[in-house]
């Protein structure tokens, strides 16, 4: 991982907090990111211990100099709490339901003429 890391490939460690070598990996290995994983945001409204895991991720992440990306996103009251929180990449469906690459172009393009005349 030593040689794309100094070629610039950046790295993340993907569903952060799932299994046991997660903590050490981010000593080990040279990641750029965590994407704390879905089963840890779904709950963080609702469930006093996820919102403390979630917070002590995002904490420890940053205090280590990694980026976070927070999964499953699904929700406007998980967002703004993850956002209240310092996180500032999101990943799920509140922003869009998955698609096929052809649909999300014709959305992308659909999108920037409506903001091109002044509709959003």
């Amino acid at each position: 991982m030593q040689m794309p890391k100094r070629l610039g490939v950046r790295f993340s460690i993907d569903d952060f907090g799932t299994g046991y070598p997660s903590l050490a990996y981010l000593k080990r290995l040279p990641v750029d990111e965590i994407k704390i994983d879905r089963s840890f945001v779904r709950e963080v409204i609702d469930d006093a211990s996820d919102a403390a895991l979630v917070d002590t991720i995002l904490t420890m992440a940053w205090h280590i100099g990694l980026e976070v990306v927070t999964e499953g996103v699904e929700t406007r009251q998980v967002f703004d709490f993850l956002g209240q929180h310092g996180c500032r990449l999101f990943q799920g469906c509140y922003f869009g339901r998955p698609c096929p690459a052809e649909e999300f172009s014709a959305q992308f393009r659909q999108s920037g003429e409506t903001a091109a005349l002044g509709g959003g």
